[in-house]
Order: structure tokens, then C-alpha cells, then sequence
């Protein structure tokens, strides 16, 4: 590790009595300690102490770069925590850890929950529908939140969502003189809205939960009728074969519903799309299933706006595909990309021909009918044919 100037310090809430010899001895050496106004109280560091900017600034410290310094953090420092984003701007050797048990660890620990098995997240500064993927009947989830406030309001949501018998347990200052913890269940939690430290365990119960399947229903979303159907959406996503870490771009994206389906498989999407109505549905979209981190929507023309746009894995053009968005996009993407193109007419559906024949992959007509009511009986109701292209470039 060479020489390291930056020590970064997990603190728990019993302070110094919980540091390890090695966080007491950089501590002292430290000319500057950063940290929230908490931390340094319980490292008891008055005249060396730098509080937190809000919000939290990794410039202020890397402009002690070469001379002995600590920065503070809660319990863990790599897990919703400052270290990450101070080692990313840093070269391995200038920084060295010395962690606490994590928020999440202690209420683990408190409740007997595997950690393994439960769900971990950060919503101090995230909309609480980051849980909407995650929650299902016997789901264990963890969240951090901002204060007791914001647990109020999380129990609040969870009961309008349908999962108000979920139990419930609020923690606070743990691992120090003064925890508390308390069980309810959602929809009769009345809290304290000024408690502060605090965590929120859920064991969900209540409604059904959200399938992980390809190909949800369809009044999940909103739309103004532009929207890939339930059977089709489940044939472009098997086509497109996401994965996490991927990034997608959803040409002609509609209401964005192959985007949010790609992103819950871990991936990103930038969506396109031209009408400025459809735009707003798809970032309301984004925002009801809290992906709104996971996709980026880009209101504009294809192929003129992808050149400003990062490389994708993956590429789904579900509107406007003619010969020169084809060239651009094809131009566009390195070896290895993913394509699948979907059409409804016969040019375009030529052209889908022709294109398969130059550069190969799979061509596919799809005809979908479903039973609807005809006088006393039933019919089938067909759909517009769908033409599928899938290639690699």
C-alpha cells in the first residue's frame, strides 16, 4: 500500500471505544479529519475537524493530496458510503480503510436475518419506488432513510401500495448507549418524525409482488396506444437478451416499456423517442417502477442524435426504421452488438428482408390473435403482423 494520506475511517455510534488501535493512531496523525458533524462528536475531534458540504464534495478532499489526512464515515464506508466514490478519484496506493459494521449488518444482527438473503438499500436519497422490483410476499428488505420523517412516509407508501400488513421494525443508533428498536406493521406505524439514525426492516406481506418474467402486463404502463404488446415485448427481450451491466438503446422507444423491461434485468437504457408526449410517459414510466437511475430518455430525432450517445450492448428499433437509420446505427455499433429490429409494414418488412439477407441472423413473422366477443360467442381477433429481425453485428 505504499504510504498512504488518506485514512477512511468507519465510526459506529460508540465512537472511540469501538476504533480499532489502527483508525485511533491515524486519528491522531491526521492534520485534517473530515466527517459529518456526528462523526467528529464521537471522535471527539474538535480543532482538526472539517464538517461535511452538503451536498457531500470529494474535491475538499483530495485538496489535502500528500499530506495526513482522515475522513469519517458511517459504520461501513464502502456500502452506501463515501469511501466508494473517494477511491474511484484516487490511485490504490493513496488511501487506506479501516471499516465498522455496517448499518446493515447491525440490524441483521439484531433481528437474526441471513444477510445474504435480504434485500439491501440506500433510500436517504432515492425515491422509495427503488423498492417497487424488490418487493414480493416474504421479501426481506433493509433500507436506510434519511430520518424518522422519511419512515413515516416509507410506511405510508408500502400501505398505499397494497403492503401495509407488512411487519416492521424501525431502528435507531445502533450499536450505541442509545438504540431503539420497535416493531409494527406498516399501515399502523405512527413513528417519530424526529428521530434520526434510523433504519427500516420489512418483511413484506400483503400484495402479490411484481413478476421478474419477460413481458409484463400491459397496464402497468402508461401509454398513448404506441406500446409493444405483452407477447411481442416478451419475443424482442428474449431477442435482445439482457444482462446486467448492459446498456440498451430503445430507438422509437414509445412508452419505454422494452427500456424498463431491460433495466430490471440490471441493465441501462437510454430510450429515444421523437414526440415529446410519449417522452413524458416514458420518464413517468421509468419513475413508477424506480428505474428513473437505470434510464436515460432522449427526446429527439434517429439516427441524427445517436452520435452523441454512449456505444450501446444492445440496440431495439421498435418505430421509424428505414434504410439510413439502419446504415447510421449499423455504422454506429462495434462487432459483437446485438440488434432487433421490429416492423409492421410491407416496406419495411422488405427492407428487414434484405437486410437479412446481407448481413444474416433470424427473420420472423409473428400473428397473434386473441378471443374477444361476438354477439353470444367468441372470435378470434387478430393483431398486425409483426416482422422480427434479430442479428449481431
Amino acid at each position: 500500500m505504499g504510504n498512504p494520506w488518506l485514512t477512511i475511517i468507519g465510526i459506529g455510534e460508540d465512537g472511540l471505544a469501538g476504533l480499532s488501535e489502527a483508525s485511533r493512531k491515524a486519528l491522531d496523525a491526521a492534520e485534517t479529519i473530515f466527517g459529518g458533524e456526528r462523526h467528529l462528536a464521537l471522535a471527539a475531534v474538535t480543532e482538526r475537524g472539517r464538517a461535511w458540504p452538503v451536498p457531500f464534495d470529494a474535491d475538499i478532499v483530495l485538496s489535502c493530496r500528500g499530506r495526513p489526512t482522515v475522513v469519517l464515515a458511517s459504520g461501513d464506508p464502502f456500502w452506501h458510503g463515501a469511501g466508494g466514490r473517494l477511491a474511484e478519484r484516487l490511485q490504490p496506493g493513496e488511501w487506506i480503510a479501516h471499516s465498522a459494521p455496517s448499518t446493515f449488518s447491525l440490524v441483521a444482527a439484531r433481528l437474526g436475518w441471513r444477510l445474504e438473503n435480504t434485500v439491501c438499500l440506500g433510500l436517504h436519497a432515492a425515491p422509495f419506488e427503488r423498492l417497487v422490483p424488490h418487493l414480493a410476499r416474504g421479501a426481506r428488505i433493509i433500507c436506510l432513510v434519511r430520518d424518522g420523517k422519511a419512515a413515516v412516509d416509507l410506511a405510508r407508501w408500502l400501505t398505499e401500495q397494497g403492503w401495509g400488513a407488512s411487519a416492521l421494525w424501525a431502528l435507531s443508533a445502533l450499536g450505541g448507549p442509545r438504540e431503539s428498536i420497535t416493531q409494527h406493521h406498516a399501515e399502523s406505524y405512527g413513528g417519530n418524525p424526529d428521530d434520526s439514525l434510523v433504519a427500516v426492516a420489512l418483511e413484506a406481506s400483503g400484495a402479490q409482488g411484481m413478476s421478474r418474467s419477460s413481458g409484463l402486463p400491459d397496464t402497468l404502463f402508461m401509454h398513448d396506444g404506441q406500446l409493444t404488446k405483452r407477447p411481442v415485448r416478451a419475443l424482442a427481450l428474449s431477442a435482445l437478451a439482457p444482462r446486467p451491466g448492459e446498456r440498451l438503446w430503445d430507438v422509437g422507444a414509445g412508452s419505454g416499456s422494452i427500456s424498463i423491461e431491460w433495466a430490471l434485468c440490471g441493465g441501462t437504457a437510454i430510450a429515444i423517442e421523437a414526440r415529446g408526449e410519449r417522452a413524458a410517459n416514458i420518464r413517468g414510466n421509468a419513475a413508477s417502477f424506480g428505474l428513473n437511475h437505470r434510464i436515460i430518455v432522449i427526446e429527439g430525432e434517429a439516427p441524427g442524435i445517436l452520435s452523441e450517445l454512449e456505444a450501446p450492448d444492445a440496440v431495439f428499433i421498435g418505430g421509424g426504421l428505414d434504410a439510413d437509420m439502419f446504415a447510421a446505427i449499423w455504422s454506429r455499433i462495434a462487432p459483437g452488438t446485438r440488434l432487433v429490429a421490429h416492423v409492421v409494414t410491407l416496406e419495411t418488412e422488405a427492407l428487414l428482408s434484405d437486410l437479412q439477407q446481407r448481413h444474416g441472423g433470424e427473420l420472423m413473422r409473428v400473428e397473434i390473435a386473441q378471443a374477444e366477443p361476438l354477439g353470444r360467442y367468441r372470435s378470434w381477433k387478430a393483431a398486425r403482423p409483426i416482422v422480427q429481425w434479430s442479428a449481431i453485428r
